[in-house]
């Protein structure tokens, strides 16, 4: 692993373009475009206030910054620096804007959901669509390709699914779900199937057509905290729900009914199940390699455990709004081999499951709470970061923990991976670096 120097950043506003040749970030108002393979700075942009968001075109050749407390959007060009655009919600406000499929129309959310207006940057003309929903991100999602756009709204009280046609921005279908308090929408990877889930309150999925039709409706219970995380897996054979009461359920695409039913258990006893635990050292320093607020380096491996168990729990205040409990993290890998879970009220570890045996494969214990998981796109492999010095690795060769060598103190609190190459971003409170890495796949760790 090779790893840059230090950048600085703003709040983790950071993003790779889609064409894999640029690296955006965000520093206060400005906006820093590097490219991937040398991080020398290609654009510098100077936008009116501090930047809450930013997204890039389809096509990589434009970037969007969101001011929100300014209700401001701002567009610039890679291809014509000299190009401009600004939007100016003015009195309506600015909560959300996002990019449509094709890369030249913006959709900007208002304050208080009062409307999201399509702006378009072909022939400057302004659209309106009434009635959204408040899900934030989950209130809007576009199908695969970008035929589709799906939209939450709600109406006298009662929820809606409105489905657009995004070459034309014309309604295709409108009908209302039988949902109490609509939480999120989300189209399957294949555009055919859309997952519409109702609020924590209430356990219930819906599968819905793209014109409409209802194919299931699911709940595992009544009368308790449902639904907290939702996720595809890449092939739409497969949705897994993570629930508050501390199980992931799979369906299946064909009856829509669980094909396993996972459960977060205090105690493995389980000799099928590889658990690896971290295990720190520390290590006196050089006198060249001190600083003043270091004197110790603590590297970390992992050790394989065998026989019984005892996995770390956090005691859970239901008193507070938002418990922390239950799976509030999962994701397939690319290959649809692997399930990886995160169950909060166990946030020191990692479980990976087996979706062709429908079993637990793999178990990683850390010493911090785990902050971030992430998939490698293209093989099977993920990174994650702890709030610490290091980032960590797992593979079907092992595992693995590497130190970050920079100078000062750098803390990881969430990463990214590249969409083709080797190269993971890694961001702190306020700094960032890439890490390029060698292909680890078949390598023993």
């Amino acid at each position: 692993m090779n790893f840059s120097e230090l950048f600085k950043q703003t709040s983790g506003i950071c993003r790779f373009s889609p064409n894999g040749k640029y690296l955006a970030n965000v520093v206060q108002y400005r906006l820093i475009v590097r490219e991937v393979s040398t991080l020398q700075i290609t654009q510098l942009y100077t936008c009116l206030d501090a930047i809450q968001k930013i997204e890039w075109s389809s096509d990589s050749l434009f970037i969007l910054c969101g001011m929100y407390k300014r209700g401001l959007v701002q567009v610039w060009s890679l291809e014509q620096p000299e190009w401009t655009c600004k939007i100016d919600e003015g009195s309506a406000g600015l909560t959300d804007v996002r990019w449509s499929p094709d890369g030249r129309h913006i959709l900007a959310t208002a304050d208080f959901q009062l409307r999201v207006t399509v702006w378009s940057l072909i022939n400057k003309s302004v659209s309106y669509i009434k009635y959204p929903k408040q899900c934030g991100e989950n209130g809007m999602d576009f199908s695969r390709g970008g035929k589709y756009m799906a939209l939450a709204e709600r109406r006298e009280c009662k929820d809606f699914i409105s489905v657009f046609a995004c070459n034309t921005w014309q309604l295709v279908k409108h009908f209302e779900t039988s949902t109490e308090d609509l939480a999120g929408v989300k189209w399957s990877p294949d555009g055919k199937v859309l997952c519409v889930w109702d609020s924590c309150l209430q356990y219930k999925v819906l599968l819905y057509s793209v014109d409409g039709r209802c194919l299931s409706t699911y709940s595992a219970y009544d009368h308790a905290l449902g639904i907290k995380t939702v996720s595809w897996s890449p092939t739409s054979q497969f949705l897994a729900l993570g629930s508050y009461d501390q199980k992931v359920r799979i369906l299946n695409h064909i009856t829509w009914q669980t094909v396993a039913e996972h459960l977060h258990v205090t105690t493995l006893d389980n000799p099928n199940v590889i658990v690896y635990k971290e295990v720190e050292k520390r290590v006196p320093l050089g006198r060249e390699q001190r600083s003043p607020s270091s004197l110790f380096s603590t590297p970390s491996k992992y050790e394989v455990i065998e026989g019984s168990v005892q996995i770390p729990v956090i005691k859970v205040d239901f008193n507070k709004a938002n418990p922390k409990v239950g799976v509030g993290s999962l994701a397939f890998s690319a290959d649809n081999r692997y399930l990886y879970t995160r169950n909060d009220n166990m946030p020191h570890t990692l479980w990976i499951w087996d979706i062709q045996n429908l079993c637990l494969n793999v178990m990683i214990i850390q010493n911090s709470p785990i902050k971030c998981v992430q998939w490698d796109p293209k093989q099977t492999r993920l990174a994650m970061c702890t709030g610490n010095n290091k980032i960590y690795m797992w593979s079907r060769a092992g595992c693995l923990s590497v130190e970050i060598p920079t100078e000062g103190t750098f803390h990881v609190h969430s990463l990214k991976w590249h969409q083709d190459e080797n190269t993971l971003l890694l961001l702190g409170k306020d700094q960032m670096c890439v890490c390029f890495l060698r292909d680890t796949e078949n390598t023993e760790h």
